[in-house]
């Protein structure tokens, strides 16, 4: 048996509400076990309460690894890729910020994979709308 404690229902109606408030909708999140290495010397895995939904192509893990102590990730299921995708950030000790982490680090890497590419600024983008969505060529 663990002994990470189960999720509790305070934590779940977090996370629900975060996700309520960021897709406009309920969305139920799945209790699953997810098994961790938790630390380097770690030699067998540990089995971890965690929170598994799917939403806009994505599916999200968020592991608890102790007493308010976080991690997660996001994939693509079906998508032929075994890559899974982070914040950047391994553990957290606050679940919000933790699940808000993790739906910014998929909202930037879905931009990405639809072509939308940082560094183009609003006035440029105007510009690109008044063209028409047409490009122009530089003249020489």
């Amino acid at each position: 048996m663990s002994a990470i404690p189960e999720y509790s229902q305070e934590e779940r109606r977090l996370v629900e509400a975060l996700l309520a408030a960021r897709y406009g909708e309920a969305v139920e999140t799945e209790l699953a076990e997810a098994e961790l290495v938790l630390a380097l010397g770690d030699v067998a895995p540990t089995a971890c309460p965690t929170l598994y939904w799917e939403r806009r192509g994505a599916a999200f893990v968020v592991a608890k690894t102790g007493p308010a102590r976080w991690r997660t990730l996001f994939f693509y299921p079906g998508d032929g890729d075994d890559e899974q995708y982070g914040p950047g950030r391994t553990d957290y000790d606050d679940l919000r910020e933790c699940v808000l982490d993790v739906l910014r680090a998929q909202a930037d890497h879905e931009k990405e994979r639809q072509g939308v590419h940082s560094g183009a600024t609003g006035a440029m983008l105007r510009g690109y709308a008044r063209r028409g969505g047409v490009e122009e060529e530089d003249e020489p």
